[in-house]
């Protein structure tokens, strides 16, 4: 399987990124995003580019994969809604919509979030404008689409957020998540699962279009 990987530097990504070097059946992975992961492997291939609204001029070397895994995202705190659409909506529909043209097998996984609103109508800014990302997704002509929607995610193997307050969050809520993953181990997924339940998504497929924290560990077993 030939895997596109967008955000690999971000913490969901780089745990994917792990996890597609680390399987026997996963034989490239192209890593596109604005830096590069700074790794080195047989399998791992990079193109950095500045203007992920504009794959025009790479789009070359976008073609003949099996699977896109999108994990690039932003926090909304902040951000108006018009903002907040742009580097959500309209950044990841223009780089699936081009996928799509180009590899007419392809899987695309996104990683959306928890209380996502796939009516569009609710109050919540940020899940209104996953809602309409994921609905549009689903239009496009992929072989599968799914939308994966984890809760909290737990970084491992010295995984970390780029994002400073996000490190410090997770410092200070790190007995918490390790307890809740003893008692409550479906509340919360890591990032090995994700990377994981997306590489078992894209070769074999899912029960459903949209997976929360509860299918995405059961697909990463």
């Amino acid at each position: 399987m030939k895997v596109i990987l967008f955000g690999a530097t971000g913490m969901v990504g780089q745990g994917v990124l792990r996890e597609c070097l680390l399987d026997p059946q996963v034989e490239t992975v192209l890593a596109v995003g604005r830096s590069s992961t700074g790794q080195q492997h047989p399998k791992l291939r990079e193109v950095v580019h500045a203007d992920l609204n504009g794959l025009t001029p790479i789009q070359d070397h976008l073609r003949g994969f099996d699977a896109c895994f999108f994990c690039l995202g932003v926090s909304s705190a902040g951000m108006g809604e018009d903002e907040y659409r742009r580097v959500t909506y309209d950044l990841t529909v223009a780089v699936a919509h081009t996928l799509s043209q180009l590899n007419s097998g392809m899987t695309f996984i996104y990683v959306s979030g928890a209380g996502t609103d796939t009516t569009e109508r609710g109050r919540s800014m940020w899940a209104r404008v996953k809602g309409q990302t994921e609905n549009a997704l689903l239009r496009l002509p992929f072989k599968a689409a799914f939308m994966f929607r984890p809760g909290v995610i737990r970084p491992m193997h010295g995984i970390r957020s780029k994002t400073g307050s996000y490190r410090a969050l997770y410092l200070v809520m790190s007995p918490i998540v390790l307890l809740l993953s003893a008692v409550a181990p479906n509340s919360i997924t890591t990032t090995e699962k994700m990377g994981r339940a997306m590489i078992h998504a894209a070769r074999n497929g899912a029960p459903k279009v949209h997976l929360g924290t509860r299918d995405i560990n059961a697909l990463a077993r």
